[in-house]
This record gives structure tokens, sequence and C-alpha cells, in this order.
């Protein structure tokens, strides 16, 4: 079981997520922004293990986030999630702090898959 830090803006995503992450026996809190998952990181009772985030979002993005969360907690795995082609482009800019990017619309298995091999890498 690992404690898991969902950020999205859209509700039903974030909701989907969340169900799918806590079937597999996770621990899951969710957050609708950048901001407020910093606010969520840094004021956590307990660490979290990954973050899975949407790219684009109000506030502060994905990206954003990934690369502030890098700088104060480099070990924490990024999972970010985008149903645009020019997001995903953004993503692969950096590969070296993200974990996966899941493309939407995606399934329950490719979640729980990413989710996995962003937990245990190989």
């Amino acid at each position: 079981m690992a404690r898991i830090l969902v950020v999205d803006d859209e509700t039903d995503v974030q909701s989907f997520v969340r169900r799918g992450l806590e079937f597999d026996a996770h621990e899951v809190e969710t957050a609708d922004d950048g901001a407020a998952a910093l606010a969520r990181i840094a004021h956590a009772r307990e660490p979290f293990d990954l973050v899975v985030s949407d790219i684009k979002m109000p506030v502060m993005d994905g990206i954003q986030l990934a690369l502030s969360v890098a700088k104060e907690q480099p070990n924490l795995p990024i999972v970010l999630m985008t149903g645009y082609a020019d997001q995903r482009e953004r993503a692969s800019g950096i590969d070296q702090i993200v974990s996966g990017v899941l493309l939407k619309p995606f399934d329950l298995h490719v979640l729980q898959a990413t989710v996995e091999g962003a937990l245990h890498p190989a």
C-alpha cells in the first residue's frame, strides 16, 4: 500500500483515479490544482509515495508542480496525465523527473500498471 496524491481539476477524472487506486488498497488524497497539491505535500502528516497529476490545470499546472516537487523532494515519483498532444510534448522535456505519462482516456489496467511501475521501477 502506498500514499498517493491525485491532482486534477476535473472531478470525474479525479474520482476515477482515486477509486481505481483505492481498489488496489492505496491510501489516496486529492487536490484540485498544483498549488493545492504543494500545500498538501508540505503539510502531510505522513509523506506521499507518489503524485499522479494532470498537466493542464488552473493556478499551477502539472509541469510546474513536477518541477517544484523535484526541487523539494527529488525522490518522490510523479506520474502526469494529459489528453492533449501538445501537453504530452511538454512532459517529454522533463523525462528525468517524471516516472510516466498517462494519455487520457486511459483504463483502470493502464492506470494500475503505470502506478505500479512508478512505485517499483525496474
